[in-house]
């Protein structure tokens, strides 16, 4: 798989968890989801961030943010089983992430495999080294 896929799906799902922060606390003026939606996008953005930079903590954050974030709209979910709005939402969207994200970390092509030296570069370089 493409590393662009994941790190646009990190991108996506930072604008996403941004704008249900904004909008919970426009229509019902709950500062505890501006917050957290804002503060989960900032985590979604540096996961996407360290991944695009190629450090290793950048998936591994992604990975962690969209189970955390899973479990807690699928069970807010749960206690209000009759309204998908938006904790249903948000569950089936950070599912649809942690799917992506693993695919990308199973689906990632190896390293392209290292020339072997042959006997006759091998002698070649050792006569270099002793030379030296």
């Amino acid at each position: 798989m493409h590393p662009l896929v994941g790190q646009v799906t990190l991108g996506i799902y930072a604008v996403l968890l941004a704008v249900g922060g904004v909008v919970g606390f426009i229509k019902a003026r709950s500062r505890p989801s501006l917050i957290a939606g804002l503060v989960s996008a900032v985590a979604a953005v540096i996961a996407l961030l360290l991944s695009a930079t190629g450090n290793l903590w950048g998936r591994p954050l992604g990975l962690l943010l969209a189970i955390v974030l899973f479990l807690f709209f699928g069970y807010r979910y749960s206690l209000r089983a009759k309204v998908f709005m938006p904790n249903g939402l948000m569950a089936v969207v950070s599912l649809v992430v942690l799917l992506v994200l693993i695919m990308w970390t199973v689906l990632e092509s190896p390293p392209p495999p290292q020339p072997v030296a042959t006997s006759v570069e091998l002698r070649h370089s050792i006569l270099l080294a002793s030379n030296l």
